[in-house]
């Protein structure tokens, strides 16, 4: 646990903590990467943890198989925050927008291998422009729609895929194809994930045989979603893994059935703040510190509790009419949606046990480039 032993003396109680906060339970977490890294290691596939889930340089260290990576990133700030941190292979899963480009540029410059994601020939034709202009030549992924869940393109359209493929191979560096399951998060029951799997590897695999047949190079061939990583019975023909839910957990994986309650390692702390009739508390852990993306948080630790409703700086719980619980007291949160809790946050308070024994910074935060400028 970033070489912190049992016999540190604690930081804080959670009862010593200014709510609202997160706070992370260490034992869970290692646990939860220790799981899909045996996983993956049966099927001989390499992990490409995706650090938008944290945003946290310590955790990054905690999920990657070495200090330079590989990586996965969602924007060119979390690719900017972790490369200042020695991460040196990274691939920003998102389609690239041509604005972007020059700071991509920018941090290829600085010695960082950091790979672009695309679906159309328009976007093929501007890294290819940037690449001949500059005479770095971008490496980037051609995205592929494996379940109609978001962008890409289908594996069935080869022409498409075959030209776009040539032109970034005449101007830049055609790493090959990526995929994500995102329609895995709606499903339910181990049958159904399991074709989720098979579809997402089956899609990306089809794919890289296209280019193939068109003798063009095929290095890469990515795929991944925590369900997917958790489900999948055949891996042949897929060269990395990238999951970033799966360090963590949360309800909605818990609900699909990825991982039991006792297994998500971060919560919302917050503190009762009113208590205006029996059967009712109000903490301070509203919706600016747990989402509700994809549903109310869920009460940990109070028996038959449950959230009503999130305000800014509300949460109002239901709980037994009569409850001892009073102003003051904490309160414990488990996130809906991990990744956008943690992008309201500034730092994980690290447990071990009940004890905080650390603080780790949440810096890979927001889209630009400004507040570094001011």
């Amino acid at each position: 646990m970033n070489d912190r032993t049992a016999t540190d003396a604690p930081v804080a109680t959670l009862g010593e903590l200014d709510t609202p906060c997160l706070v992370l339970d260490a034992e869970r977490m290692e646990r939860n990467i220790a799981r899909l890294r045996r996983r993956l290691d049966g099927c001989n596939v390499s992990l490409r943890p995706h650090l938008k889930t944290a945003k946290s340089i310590e955790v990054a260290r905690c999920v990657m198989t070495s200090p330079a990576g590989p990586a996965t990133v969602s924007t060119l700030e979390e690719a900017t925050q972790f490369a200042a941190a020695g991460v040196r292979d990274i691939i920003y899963a998102v389609g690239i927008a041509p604005s972007k480009l020059a700071r991509v540029l920018r941090l290829r410059a600085e010695g960082v291998d950091l790979a672009v994601v695309l679906d159309t020939v328009e976007q093929a034709k501007a890294v290819a422009r940037a690449s001949l202009e500059t005479g770095v030549r971008i490496p980037a992924l051609i995205e592929i729609d494996c379940d109609g869940h978001r962008s890409g393109v289908p594996p069935a359209d080869g022409s498409r895929l075959v030209e776009i493929g040539r032109i970034i191979e005449r101007g830049a560096e055609l790493r090959v194809v990526l995929t994500h399951a995102g329609g895995s998060y709606s499903a339910r029951g181990v049958d159904a994930l399991r074709q989720c799997a098979e579809a997402e590897r089956a899609s990306v695999v089809a794919a890289a045989n296209i280019l193939r047949e068109a003798d063009l190079p095929c290095p890469v061939v990515s795929a991944g979603s925590t369900p997917t990583a958790h489900n999948a019975a055949n891996l042949t023909g897929v060269t990395e893994v990238r999951a970033g839910v799966f360090v963590f957990f949360d309800l909605v994986m818990a609900g699909v059935g990825i991982c039991g309650i006792e297994d998500i390692a971060l919560s919302v702390l917050g503190t009762v703040i009113s208590r205006p009739k029996p059967g009712l508390c109000v903490t301070d852990s509203g919706h600016k510190a747990c989402t509700q993306d994809h549903g109310n948080p869920g009460v940990r630790d109070v028996a038959g509790a449950s959230v009503l409703f999130l305000s800014d700086e509300h949460a109002t719980i239901s709980i037994a009419a009569d409850s001892q619980v009073k102003v003051g007291d904490r309160i414990l949160l488990w996130p809906s949606h991990i990744d956008p809790t943690i992008n309201l946050h500034d730092v994980f308070y690290v447990l071990d046990g009940e004890a905080v024994v650390d603080t780790w910074p949440i810096t890979a935060r927001g889209y630009s480039e400004q507040r570094r400028k001011e």
